[in-house]
């Protein structure tokens, strides 16, 4: 896939709904050790379709050693794939930048119980 392709206003205004079915793909794919799906996770770092409706997407793991990893971009490239209208999926894999708590979506931290203001107060005991 040439991802320096440039798309057009319009290429872009008519591929926002194959983006929008690609997102909720993703989203139906789990972290097996948390309950989140991996895009409120903060796992896809980027998500890029051509004009072929050539899928690419850059994403990590919470840690290097994931055992799941396999299974898990396996669930990922399936599902897009399943999208009406995607021609192709590739998955790169990436550990830069390192993935942190940062990256949960506001929906990842409620459904952890998470609170922004944790994160605010352990920096002001430091």
């Amino acid at each position: 896939m040439d991802n320096k392709e440039v798309l057009t206003a319009e290429d872009v205004q008519a591929l926002q709904p194959l983006y929008s079915a690609v997102i909720a793909a993703i989203k139906e794919v789990y972290d097996p050790e948390i309950p989140v799906n991996v895009y409120d996770l903060g796992l896809i770092y980027e998500l890029t379709i051509n004009k072929e409706h050539e899928v690419s997407i850059l994403m990590t793991f919470t840690a290097p050693n994931c055992p799941m990893a396999d299974q898990v971009l396996a669930e990922v490239k399936q599902g897009v794939e399943a999208v009406p209208g995607v021609t192709k999926c590739t998955i790169d894999l990436t550990f830069e930048p390192q993935w942190d708590r940062s990256m949960l979506s506001e929906e990842a931290r409620i459904e952890l119980g998470m609170d922004y203001e944790e994160d605010d107060y352990s920096k002001l005991n430091d």
